[in-house]
């Protein structure tokens, strides 16, 4: 009792730290099963539901602007998004008290996201930006000097972030420095590099980028709403919410909606076109066969049931299917990796910039896995092989001065006149 009496209460200071830091932890209940977390037990699931509900729009309404202002827009959307996701990273292992010793070391988190971007970015769109500016000829022997060194750029570039990190070393810091390095440069490799997949898929058609990222965000949804209202068997420890009457409905819901939208996308040519520059023009080009609608004869069984005996199937709702599938079978466990990493961390969610959803990186999580699997479907189903015409023409333009091409050109003038000459 003595003992009792004597001890100290908490100062003023200690008890906000305190408040503080369970107020961002995940507090495990030992005394609930798995599924004691249930959407369809949760007592305020419907006040939780109307601010899910009232963000998810304004997030729907503002993406759909950006997709009708074009490409650009929505490169520029995926770099702010991709800036707000490195933000929210770095400051997950940031130490207060060990930055204080360390002024400027922030910076240097900031300074190898902007190299990578450089040299992703750099490698991306370096043909559209020669397309764009080969009208002008300084322009064009300025950007074709970029390009040519780019990889030099970006190279010495990172060496002078290295000899920045090194030459900050503090004694009693090492520790925390060399995490904080490793940390920064996971984010760059997972994180950056895997969005900018994304970027790829814009070029090659903004079809390619609104599919397989509206797909995400239909099976997000439909996943959320099975699980509010049928959701009974707990489906991954990792993420108690989520339920396998979630996971089934929102999946058949996905492939579905992937068959029905290739349809729709697929006739519109902004959205088809690929863009092979930096401007904001319309588009219009062949559509090719892909998105040329073929007539399909139904059975005989069906046909009683519908009026029409014939359908209209653009050939890319097959590979749709595909996307459809992976969408909600595979995307899903980024979903589950960003779970498991932010019960590591006992964080709830990985940022507030986001009313009811958390933060960008809690949204961003599966469209990363459906990036990277929609540019590597693309390139290796779609894209058809062989050399082209505008391949070799892009080749061209990149790799040859003015003068060269100048010559090119002379050169072949001469052996067709040749050909013609001998036929």
């Amino acid at each position: 009792m003595q003992k009792e009496n004597n001890t100290a209460p908490p100062s003023a200071a200690t008890v906000r730290i305190r408040h503080r830091k369970r107020s961002n932890e995940v507090v495990p209940e030992p005394s609930k099963a798995n599924g004691g977390n249930l959407l369809v037990d949760d007592r305020n699931k419907y006040k939780s539901m109307w601010i899910r509900t009232y963000s998810t729009v304004w997030m729907i309404g503002g993406f759909a602007l950006i997709v009708y202002m074009g490409h650009l827009y929505i490169t520029a959307m995926v770099v702010v998004i991709q800036i707000y996701m490195a933000k929210e990273l770095f400051n997950l292992l940031r130490k207060a008290h060990e930055d204080t010793h360390l002024p400027g070391f922030r910076l240097l988190n900031w300074h190898f996201f902007f190299t990578a971007m450089l040299f992703v970015y750099g490698r991306l769109l370096s043909q559209p930006l020669v397309n764009t500016v080969s009208s002008d000829k300084f322009l064009y022997q300025f950007v074709s000097s970029l390009i040519k060194y780019h990889m030099a750029i970006c190279y010495f570039s990172y060496i002078a972030g290295f000899m920045w990190f090194i030459l900050t070393l503090k004694k009693k810091m090492y520790k925390y420095q060399f995490g904080q390095y490793a940390w920064t440069h996971m984010i760059l490799i997972v994180v950056f590099t895997q969005s900018s997949f994304t970027v790829a898929n814009i070029f090659e058609g903004i079809f390619w980028f609104l599919l397989p990222a509206s797909l995400i965000v239909i099976n997000d949804i439909f996943a959320y709403i099975f699980g509010f209202f049928f959701g009974r068997t707990p489906l991954i420890k990792l993420s108690p919410k989520k339920t396998w009457e979630g996971f089934i409905g929102a999946s058949v819901t996905t492939i579905i909606s992937a068959f029905m939208l290739a349809n729709i996308m697929g006739r519109f040519q902004w959205l088809t076109c690929p863009r092979k520059d930096l401007s904001t023009g319309w588009l219009q080009c062949d559509p090719g066969p892909l998105f040329k609608a073929e007539s399909y004869t139904l059975p005989g069984w069906i046909s009683q049931w519908i009026p029409s005996k014939e359908i209209s199937v653009l050939p890319v709702q097959w590979h749709a299917l595909c996307l459809g599938l992976f969408a909600s079978i595979i995307a899903p466990f980024g979903g589950f990796f960003a779970s498991g990493f932010k019960r590591a961390f006992k964080i709830k969610d990985f940022g507030d910039s986001i009313p009811g959803h958390g933060g960008i990186t809690d949204r961003m999580d599966c469209q990363m896995v459906m990036a990277v699997f929609a540019y590597i479907y693309h390139q290796s189903f779609i894209v058809r092989e062989g050399i082209s015409v505008e391949i070799i023409l892009d080749q061209i333009l990149t790799n040859l001065t003015f003068e060269e091409q100048q010559t090119l050109l002379v050169k072949l003038g001469q052996i067709l006149q040749e050909r013609l000459g001998h036929s």
